[in-house]
């Protein structure tokens, strides 16, 4: 209750001030996100207001944030790559989106000192989750840029209620043995990735152990295909979700409670620049991309 009252007071005081002293603003920060790129300096640099500063010379869209004047590009989808001078490159595998901000020199005499502040956002081209093996059903994925910035995206292996994948099931998820050989929903669902970014099951398969690896393994997606016609794969490659069923089963010799694992290794493509969505018929579709394996339990009891 009593930060509000201070926040408007010193916005208030800043109001008053009047225009504000010049600052040399040495430092840009940059903030690679999924979707934006967020570039933020601070206020006044060489005596220059918000409203003379011009995203590539083009967009006078700064605005004053917390000592600091931002300027943001909302999207980096193809159609709006350009957005206010953004320019884009692609060397194999990389990708940079890179632009600036610039002063309006257009008056007659300038008493201030130019600015023109270059900033780049350097990404992969493909995605992978690239650690061994997560141990929980939800992963956050971290794409570090050095000192261009960062960002991160989650990643969640979730059961559904059915074939519409829309309603998730919490865990903890329990099938009851009168329910085996029913259909069971799930899929990998990536949050905060721009919609050119699409999810990719490489293999997902099922263990009596919580070990990925472990000796005693059910497969249920090979190289991104059904491995039996028992098992659908709907989506794969084509949007940020990856669904697939499958009929419950247990593993045998466990009497009253048998635990599965379900394990899936994922990457996540820019569909951009390569051809994401997996078409089974073609058995040459390469998937040589190793990504993380995220896993999610299921329990299957007696009553």
């Amino acid at each position: 209750m009593v930060t509000l009252p201070i926040y408007l007071l010193v916005i208030l005081a800043q109001a008053l001030a009047g225009p504000c002293n010049p600052n040399k603003a040495d430092v840009i920060l940059v903030y690679c996100y999924p979707k934006t790129i967020i570039t933020r300096i601070p206020e006044c640099p060489y005596g220059w207001e918000v409203n003379q500063l011009a995203l590539g010379g083009i967009c006078y869209n700064g605005i004053h944030d917390s000592g600091y004047y931002q300027f943001t590009i909302p999207d980096l989808s193809p159609k709006n790559k350009s957005y206010c001078g953004t320019q884009s490159e692609f060397k194999s595998p990389i990708y940079h989106f890179y632009n600036s901000i610039v002063s309006n020199d257009s008056s007659v005499i300038v008493k201030s000192q130019p600015v023109n502040y270059s900033f780049a956002c350097t990404y992969n081209a493909n995605y992978l989750v690239n650690q061994a093996a997560f141990d929980q059903r939800v992963a956050t994925v971290h794409v570090k840029n050095g000192s261009s910035g960062s960002f991160e995206s989650q990643l969640s292996l979730n059961f559904y209620s059915n074939a519409k994948f829309l309603s998730i099931k919490e865990a903890p998820f329990v099938v009851e043995t009168s329910e085996i050989g029913s259909d069971i929903f799930a899929g990998v669902e990536a949050k905060g990735l721009s919609d050119r970014f699409k999810v990719v099951l490489n293999n997902c398969w099922a263990t009596p152990s919580s070990e990925y690896f472990y000796q005693i393994q059910w497969p249920l997606i090979t190289k991104g295909c059904a491995t039996d016609n028992s098992i659908l794969v709907h989506e794969n490659g084509k949007t940020s979700r990856a669904t697939f069923q499958f009929n419950a089963f247990r593993f045998r010799n466990i009497p009253k409670l048998s635990k599965v694992w379900l394990h899936c290794e994922t990457h996540v493509c820019d569909s951009e620049k390569f051809s994401c969505p997996v078409i089974c018929e073609r058995r040459k579709q390469r998937m040589e991309q190793v990504g993380g394996v995220l896993m999610a339990e299921l329990s299957v009891r007696s009553k």
